[in-house]
């Protein structure tokens, strides 16, 4: 009888050990966890949806132009923030009178309802490895528009799944 409960015991610890070797590698370098906080993203992601982050994409290709990002908050790297990606390295991107626009060209945002007002004015030339993000919600975000330039060295990754709420689960679509 003894020997049959250390064997279930050294069962269950090998159990343990195989699925840390296999979770733990995927949870610090392909993917993780993410709850949305806040109303910045509305009306696409809302205040409490579980999020998986994919972390590996961007080892293999820079983040593109309408991807939903999550990063290190740029002015308290212990804060992450939720954004789309705007603008890319390198380009000049100007919110004016509520309207974007990329190198000088009008840029269109399918994924904003009823294009919101985008105050403050702003103008700002992106350096290599920069980002300009801005959150759907507009009038409740604080993003690029407030504290400048996003460094590729901040962003986590993007949002790759939501898991909850249950009736919305799947991948997400930027």
């Amino acid at each position: 009888m003894e020997e049959r409960k250390e064997n279930a015991i050294w069962e269950f610890i090998k159990v343990i050990v195989v699925s840390l070797a296999i979770v733990l590698p995927v949870r610090i370098y392909i993917a993780q966890p993410f709850i949305v906080s806040g109303a910045s993203m509305e009306p696409n992601f809302y205040n409490g949806e579980y999020l998986i982050i994919d972390e590996l994409t961007y080892e293999f290709r820079p983040p593109e132009r309408g991807e939903v990002v999550v990063f290190r908050y740029p002015l308290n790297p212990s804060e992450f923030f939720i954004k789309r990606i705007v603008g890319l390295p390198k380009e000049t991107v100007e919110v004016k009178s509520g309207k974007i626009s990329i190198n000088g060209v009008a840029f269109e945002e399918p994924y904003i309802e009823n294009s919101p007002e985008t105050l403050p004015d702003i103008k700002i030339m992106l350096d290599e490895g920069e980002y300009f993000v801005l959150g759907d919600n507009r009038p409740h975000s604080s993003d690029s528009r407030f504290w400048g330039a996003l460094p590729k060295e901040k962003i986590m990754g993007r949002a790759f799944l939501r898991l909850w709420p249950i009736a919305k689960a799947g991948f997400t679509t930027d």
